[in-house]
């Protein structure tokens, strides 16, 4: 017998490891099969907005090599997808994954619920360009609560690192205006000198020309809320120059939410880019009965020709920090001015009226709960509402919020409970929007498992899947799968992916229509869903039978010089 090349060796093993333990069937000889894996008898549903079709789905070296009726003697591998749906996999449209890769490269969350590729950076944050300022404060809270070391300062270091650790997802990223105003100009309440904007373009550019797939504002948080529009058109012209898409956070998604939407529709008019409404919402029961001018607002834009997409995820809380519910003019410059000012007693009546009007506005501080903190300490607010904290403290929502906010430098992450649910339905069928977590890819276990975070990161494709479509009937199964896997593959330009098509990706989701559904509870957040079976990634399988395999076969995805 001949002995077997390095080369050879290598590639015999992969397969083997493929198929060993994974609920695959070898069929015979490896030698001579015409693919590596061949999904079999499943319901193929191939994100084009098509009906389910009976069609088996044959894998060759990463990519989808035929789709039809494929003898099993031609397979190496073969998947048995009787009684499921076979679709591409899911494209989170809105994601914060980023630092939690290089924690956890499992990205346990985000694949259980049948996620193969995100697109992050959202709301004007991204860890990438880094602030002087802000590189010491991230390298010293890295250190402290994950025990990493910050060795990069722009995108081509960040993810060079994804790439280094390995991930099991397929990874994609915006830059944050947030992160690019602060690089060019620190994080004051003013407008940019004619130099500083042209650095901030600069910044821009360079970040599309190394991987971004474009640029993302956070307009309700500092330092994103200081920009004027005239800005952030001009910044928009370099992602339109370069095909990149424009995700914004608008300033508004209540009480100015119809006036937001047209500064948006603005930017996008006089740049020319290619705009995604971030999660929308219509935010507080004072403001519910926007939904019908909102949803034609942004009918009326697409009609004009411009392009407009916007995406939500199927809960009807929304989640961020707890600094959220402070003036804008407290939060400018650095984590520490911030803290310094919530402390100064001249400000305090101030801080009191503004905490005043927010409580108006949501009903009551029983709507807003504690989510996340990183002390010990504090941890027994987790899960409870501000009203029922003030209860157990006796104090006031003021100093209990300012005094948890000090402690934790102002790392409190919250809950709020602010929409409607027959607008939610109306957003999620809108044939304009798609669907994205608004979270980040975390797990039960280890640092990504502490708090109670919103449900949303373990369940939102299966939550609309189970409850929207196969419930709730809000859409056709094929028409929802259009929206999370083809239509935001195209908005993004993803190449590629989002399909079931020979020379794509071989990015696949095996799951039961009867049973899919989320598990993730607001007091129990960490758990996964059910119904999602498999999990494909670049053609290897990542969840099998509900378990992760432990590989990691995600890439970097770029939107300039890709490497693949």
């Amino acid at each position: 017998m001949s002995k077997l090349t390095r080369r050879e060796f290598l590639k015999k093993g992969s397969l083997l490891a493929l198929a060993s333990g994974s609920g695959l069937l070898l069929k015979g000889c490896l030698k001579g099969k015409d693919y590596d894996l061949v999904i079999k008898g499943g319901q193929l549903i191939d994100g084009s907005g098509a009906p389910a079709q009976q069609l088996d789905v044959g894998i060759k070296e990463g990519l989808i090599a035929e789709i039809g009726q494929i003898p099993t003697r031609r397979a190496r591998a073969v998947c048995e997808a009787k009684g499921m749906i076979v679709s591409p996999g899911f494209i989170d449209a809105h994601d914060h994954t980023d630092i939690q890769l290089l924690v956890n490269p499992k990205a346990e969350s985000a694949v259980h619920q049948g996620i193969t590729t995100v697109m992050s950076g959202n709301c004007g944050f991204s860890p990438f360009p880094l602030a002087d300022s802000t590189y010491e404060e991230m390298k010293a809270s890295l250190k402290e609560q994950y025990g990493l070391e910050l060795n990069w300062r722009d995108i081509r270091g960040f993810l060079a690192r994804i790439e280094t650790r390995g991930t099991a997802i397929n990874y994609a990223t915006l830059v944050g205006h947030g992160a690019v105003r602060g690089k060019a100009m620190g994080f004051d309440d003013r407008a940019p000198t004619e130099a500083e904007l042209t650095t901030m373009k600069n910044l821009v550019e360079a970040a599309i020309k190394n991987g971004a797939f474009g640029l993302s504002s956070g307009l309700e948080y500092a330092p994103g809320s200081y920009a004027q529009p005239e800005e952030l058109i001009e910044l928009c012209r370099v992602v339109a120059r370069w095909g990149g898409v424009y995700a914004t956070h608008m300033r508004s998604e209540g009480d100015y939410l119809l006036e937001s939407l047209a500064e948006t529709f603005r930017v996008a008019r006089e740049s020319g880019v290619s705009v995604q409404i971030s999660h929308l919402k219509v935010a507080y029961p004072r403001n519910w009965s926007k939904i019908d001018e909102a949803l034609a607002s942004l009918d009326r834009a697409k009609a004009e020709g411009l392009a407009v997409m916007a995406d939500r995820y199927p809960y009807l809380a929304g989640s961020t920090g707890l600094s959220f519910y402070f003036p804008l003019w407290a939060k400018q410059g650095t984590t520490e001015d911030f803290l310094r000012r919530l402390q100064d007693k001249k400000l305090e009546k101030k801080y009191r009226q503004h905490l005043a009007e927010q409580e108006k506005k949501l009903g009551s501080w029983e709507k807003v709960v504690i989510a996340a903190v990183v002390t010990e300490k504090n941890r027994v607010f987790e899960g409870l509402s501000i009203q029922e904290c003030c209860r157990r403290t006796g104090k006031d929502p003021f100093t209990f919020m300012r005094d948890l906010l000090v402690e934790e430098k102002n790392r409190v992450g919250m809950i709020t409970f602010m929409m409607k649910e027959e607008n939610l339905k109306r957003i999620l069928a809108h044939p304009l929007v798609c669907v994205g977590c608004d979270g980040a890819a975390i797990a039960p276990y280890g640092p990504l498992g502490k708090g109670k975070p919103h449900p949303r990161h373990y369940g939102t494709f299966p939550r609309v899947l189970g409850k929207y479509v196969r419930e709730e009937k809000i859409l056709p199964l094929e028409k929802m799968i259009h929206k999370i896997t083809a239509k935001a593959a195209e908005k993004f330009g993803l190449d590629k992916r989002g399909r079931l098509e020979p020379g794509y990706y071989a990015d696949v989701v095996v799951f039961d229509p009867t049973r899919v559904i989320d598990k993730a509870t607001w007091t129990n957040p960490h758990q996964y869903p059910e119904g999602i079976n498999h999990v494909f990634v670049n053609g290897v399988q990542v969840i099998e039978n509900g378990e992760h395999t432990g590989r990691l076969p995600g890439r970097v995805l770029r939107k300039v010089s890709a490497s693949e």
